[in-house]
Formats: C-alpha cells, structure tokens, sequence
C-alpha cells in the first residue's frame, strides 16, 4: 500500500505519514503463545495440540537446550495422526556457519549428509551438540499452513549452538513435510539420551489484514 506523502531524495520525519487503506491486526495480536514445555531429563519434547488451522504460520522458540549425552544431534519430526508416529517424508537442505573458540578454524559450508531427499527419519536441527555446563542450543523452528489440504508443509529453522569441540554453529535448515495431510503434532529429541534442560515455546502467528 503506498504512502500519501514521500521523498525519494530524504525522509522528513516531522512530517506525517499515512497508509491510504485501512490495516488491522487479526484478532489475538502478532505473536499468540499457545504453550510452553520446560524440559527436565525428558526423553523427548512433544507438543500434540495447539497445531492447526487457527493460525498460517507457528513459531518454535528453543531457549538453552542442553543434551544429558555429550555429541549428539538435536533432531525433530512431524505427524499427522496427532502423534501416534512421527514419520512424514521431508525433503531438506542442511547448512551452517562455524567458529571455533580457539580462533584457527571457520567457515560456511552445505552439508548434505545432514539433510534429508523424501526421507522419513528425524532431521537433524543442530549436529554434534556438546553437553557441558555453558553449552546449550537457541534458535527457531517456522512452521507454515500446517492445515492445507492443498500444499506441502514448508518450515524454516535457525539455530546457534556449541558443538562438543567448542565450535561455535550458527545453523540453517529449511524444507518441506511432503504431504497435504494436515501437520498436527510435532516432536523434539536428541539422537541419544535426554534432553536434559531447556524450553520449547509454541506461538501462533496472526497476519496483517487489510481492508482494501
């Protein structure tokens, strides 16, 4: 929607400036908080209601994830029978930026062993975690239209974590459920032992509508 008023040469703060159509925000706010899961020796973190067609899009927030296990993969997966199995066929692209504390070694790099082409298994989030008492993993997990009965479900991850040989990762993963079964359920784990500490938070996301 444009502007009524706008310089393309500066940018006169004083002035005022409107939108020409009406905009509001859908019911509920931008960010809507569906549950929170704390995690304590959990095998596993699991989140089987709150994912549906009330929202387009949900947000996973990862506060601090540590592993019990030293080395270990963070890992999720998705369901469509409300979590009875987790086993939709994803297709995945797997990439990260790292950086050691000791300052002698870093890079970007693609790395396709870690994704996944029309595979069921559980994709890997963040790879060789460490677990010692200051390493932990944050980030986000996107989750888009997980109801369609028409298109795939696509997501969007971002993490930072601290690999066991204290290499910072700042990692990338994106793909889709190839399914147009409705997502409903989707589960966190580690690739051996427990989730030792750390909080997943779900967030419905509400658009911008516009009247126009």
């Amino acid at each position: 929607m444009p502007l009524t008023k706008c310089k393309a040469e500066s940018l006169d703060l004083t002035d005022n400036y409107t939108f020409t159509g009406d905009v509001t925000l859908a019911s509920g706010g931008s960010l809507n908080l569906i549950s929170t899961q704390t995690a304590s020796s959990s095998a596993s973190i699991s989140f089987t209601t709150g994912i549906d067609s009330t929202y387009d899009e949900y947000l996973f927030i990862f506060n601090n994830i540590h592993p019990a296990n030293d080395n270990v993969n963070f890992t999720f997966n998705l369901s469509t029978d409300s979590g009875s199995n987790y086993n939709v066929t994803k297709t995945t692209n797997y990439f990260n930026s790292y950086h050691t504390e000791a300052d002698n070694d870093a890079g970007l790099q693609y790395q396709s062993a870690n994704d996944l082409a029309q595979g069921t298994g559980f994709q890997q989030i963040q790879k060789e975690q460490g677990n010692d008492n200051d390493q932990s993993i944050s980030g986000t997990l996107k989750l888009f239209n997980p109801s369609s009965s028409v298109f795939v479900k696509h997501f969007l991850i971002r993490v930072n974590g601290m690999q066991h040989n204290d290499y910072a990762q700042d990692t990338f993963v994106a793909g889709y459920g190839n399914t147009t079964s409705s997502i409903d359920a989707i589960q966190f784990k580690f690739s051996s032992g427990n989730i030792d500490d750390g909080t997943i938070q779900l967030f419905g996301v509400s658009q911008w509508v516009s009247s126009k």
